[in-house]
């Protein structure tokens, strides 16, 4: 399949097989407020989208035309969250595995073979993982998987900030910019914040 340009290094396939390969990727795990999302998503044989890349490295606004025809064409895909509330208890690692746990448990198919962005992860079931460092700049499934733990993680803090004003969450999403830090010690903490993150 020939590629060009920015997607030239991602990949469809992890090994030549016939088995259903997923690829998982969250958001969310810096912020000092919100859930932390995941996504799963298992692509067709022949996937090609324009543009595909992780996440981080293409515009709000390109991310928000390429999901409608990720959730259209892969053969499935999920979203799983994990609250502030779970994530103070297990810590965010553990609740970004959670996350991925929770989004191919919501998956219309059972995977084969998980491909994990990053470098750790709770296995799921007895499904075999690869955890890929950098994975959704390497594979299309991961890249497909980080646009829409994305996109449904910033829908989820714009919505929140219209909840709870004042903190700028739908500019950093609840991550810790001046304005936020400045924002909790003046108006104080929400429910939504994580009480395990420090505020600097």
């Amino acid at each position: 399949m020939g590629m060009s340009g920015e997607v030239a290094s991602l990949s469809l396939r992890f090994q030549a097989d016939t088995l259903l390969e997923c690829g998982c990727d969250e958001a969310g795990r810096g912020p000092l407020a919100g859930d932390v999302f995941a996504a799963a998503v298992i692509l067709p044989e022949g996937f090609f989208l324009e543009g595909l890349n992780d996440s981080k490295k293409i515009s709000e606004r390109k991310r928000l035309q390429l999901r409608p025809v990720i959730e259209q064409t892969a053969l499935a895909w999920g979203i799983g969250r994990v609250s502030a509330q779970e994530i103070d208890e297990l810590n965010i690692l553990r609740a970004s595995f959670l996350a991925m746990h929770r989004a191919i448990d919501a998956m219309a198919l059972r995977p084969d073979r998980l491909l994990i962005d990053g470098n750790r992860f709770t296995p799921y079931r007895d499904t075999p993982h690869h955890c890929i460092v950098k994975g959704d700049a390497k594979f299309m499934a991961i890249a497909a998987a980080s646009i829409l733990a994305k996109t449904y993680r910033d829908e989820y803090m714009q919505a929140a900030a219209l909840r709870y004003p004042g903190y700028g969450w739908e500019e950093n999403k609840g991550y810790p910019t001046p304005q936020h830090c400045k924002a909790i010690k003046e108006l104080g903490l929400t429910p939504l914040h994580r009480l395990s993150f420090t505020v600097k």
